[in-house]
């Protein structure tokens, strides 16, 4: 990637309006992705035909008029995404240079089972190579996950800890990380666990290198304007909001009382979405969805 080509991506994070969407369902997940979408297991055979399937999908959800750099900020692919071609063009350079939308990779490969009420992210094996093929593939950032299922102190320092570890391998190859320690929608721990997350994530910010900059993928919080001091923070480029399983609606509706965060969707941006509509069904549809998510980001 070349430094210009790079300034003029950072410019539109940091200046432009708009949404990340997640477009990063991987092998575990691509299946359910693809039933929403109204493609049975059935009609698939193997992981090749499968991620056909879902590159197909895909390909018509970034393809689409309403899929545009005026009201997405980025998009994450999956590796398997990356190494496919929209219209003559890589992934990640038809984002960029058809829609000016700002590509990002998912590189964790799964979780760990759960441990102290964590489920921190399995070791990356390969990840310098991978990163350095972002690199040359003009990826700006890279996504991470991992999850929280209860309030534990230890647990959550180690999450977060993990996370930024990877984070700095990230930040030394020139590219953003998007650190996601997600914690479970329905966790009966769940505003605990926030005081915890935000206390760790604080801590590990200050330590960030001087005129470098990460990305934030946090749940939700239970109480509006929770996260407004890292919002501020200085080496946050942005807090994005994941959906987390919740409806698009509501996702939007607690994504609007929380300002400054903006959206990171997935289920809840392709929601309603079927492989059988029409094309114009298709653009409809995808526009409003598009469009709301937008109008939370910003309200």
């Amino acid at each position: 990637m070349t430094s210009q080509l790079l300034a003029d991506m950072l410019n539109k994070m940091k200046t432009e309006k708009g949404f990340i969407a997640a477009l990063d369902q991987s092998g575990g997940s691509t299946p359910e992705a693809l039933r929403l979408y109204g493609i049975a297991a059935n009609r698939y055979s193997g992981d090749e035909e499968m991620f056909t399937k879902v590159h197909q999908m895909r390909t018509r959800i970034m393809t689409s008029e309403a899929f545009s750099g005026d009201r997405i900020l980025g998009a994450i692919l999956f590796e398997n995404t990356l190494d496919r071609e929209i219209q003559g063009l890589g992934s990640s350079d038809y984002l960029w240079q058809i829609k000016q939308i700002v590509p990002f990779l998912k590189v964790d490969i799964g979780l760990e089972d759960p441990h102290n009420g964590v489920q921190l992210m399995k070791p990356i094996r390969g990840l310098s190579a991978l990163l350095d093929k972002a690199v040359n593939k003009n990826i700006f950032g890279t996504k991470m996950r991992s999850v929280i299922k209860l309030a534990n102190c230890s647990g959550i320092h180690i999450i977060v800890a993990q996370q930024f570890a990877v984070a700095a391998q990230i930040l030394a190859k020139g590219l953003v990380p998007i650190i996601e320690p997600e914690i479970e929608i329905n966790s009966p721990e769940k505003g605990a666990a926030e005081l915890l997350l935000r206390a760790e994530l604080l801590k590990h910010l200050d330590a960030v290198p001087e005129y470098k900059q990460v990305i934030l993928k946090l749940t939700l919080p239970k109480i509006a304007g929770f996260y407004d001091e890292i919002i501020a923070h200085p080496k946050v480029l942005k807090v994005v909001a994941l959906s987390g399983g919740y409806s698009r609606e509501k996702a939007n509706r607690l994504l609007s009382e929380n300002k400054g965060m903006i959206a990171s969707f997935s289920r809840a941006l392709s929601e309603e979405l079927f492989e059988l509509m029409s094309h114009d069904e298709f653009e409809s549809t995808i526009n409003e969805s598009i469009d709301s998510i937008y109008q939370a980001s910003h309200a």
